[in-house]
């Protein structure tokens, strides 16, 4: 099994629109289709497929927000292939990217403080919790490079 990050493009957005979170999860992040669209208008954000070998398992957008800062808005992994590792890697790859990058020394996520699924994950891979954000829906967490 091979996890890598593809771009999105005419041929595969369709798949990615079609991923789906469990319902419980569903009130949790929008739609692929309206992070895709608003990645299309928006420059400074970054979308991104995930595939295991090709077959489309999730997609993750994210921006960067100062010369320091990348924040990741959206992480989500279709409901058949959650819970077997697929989210955690994706993060490794991107973590990989954004290494990369000169001047980078933090990445922010924010989820919804109900998601434990989402929150288990972002603090095995490092990620520290600072509180909630402005408008008190969404948990912050940061993670330093």
């Amino acid at each position: 099994m091979s996890i890598a990050l593809r771009e999105i493009t005419k041929d595969n957005y369709e798949d990615i629109c079609r991923l789906e979170v469990a319902d419980h999860q569903k009130g949790h992040l929008s739609s692929n289709m309206e992070s895709i669209l608003e990645s299309k208008f928006h420059d400074t954000l970054t979308a991104r497929a995930i595939y295991s070998d090709d077959v489309p398992v999730g997609f993750i957008m994210g921006e960067r927000t100062s010369e320091k800062k990348i924040e990741i808005f959206r992480l989500m992994i279709d409901q058949k292939y959650q819970r077997k590792g697929f989210g955690r890697t994706a993060l490794e790859l991107v973590f990989s990217e954004i290494a990369q990058l000169d001047g980078v020394t933090q990445i922010q996520i924010c989820y919804h403080p109900d998601n434990e699924v989402a929150k288990g994950l972002y603090l095995k891979v490092g990620f520290k919790e600072i509180g909630m954000d402005e408008s008190g829906r969404d948990m912050l967490a940061l993670k330093q490079l």
